[in-house]
């Protein structure tokens, strides 16, 4: 494989597994009742609106509910290096009944 095949590839694989991040955030969302876009622009107030997260928006319609812990939730953000949202979650955790 020639370097920049593989330089494409790595390039590809990160997109996808972003993809999915941003899929699991809006997923956690919907199962707790919040907004992902509210909750994005809570971690991110000066940015405009993100397509990948509107776009996962629009395709999660009519998704059977996956249960996603908040923990692991909080793990994937924080591996992205999505550092801001991570604490804009854990604010939303703290805000929930039962939690400590």
């Amino acid at each position: 494989m020639k370097p920049n095949e593989r330089t494409e590839q790595i390039i590809q694989k990160y997109k996808e597994d972003e993809t999915l991040m941003i899929r699991l955030f809006v997923q956690w969302c919907v199962n707790h009742n919040l907004d992902p876009q509210h909750v994005y622009r809570t971690a991110y107030p000066d940015q405009r609106r993100n397509a990948a997260l509107q776009e996962a928006i629009d395709s999660d319609e009519g998704m059977e509910e996956l249960p996603i812990d908040n923990d692991t939730m909080l793990d994937v953000l924080q591996l992205f290096g999505n550092d801001d949202l991570a604490f804009a979650v854990a604010d939303e955790i703290a805000k929930m009944p039962g939690s400590k």
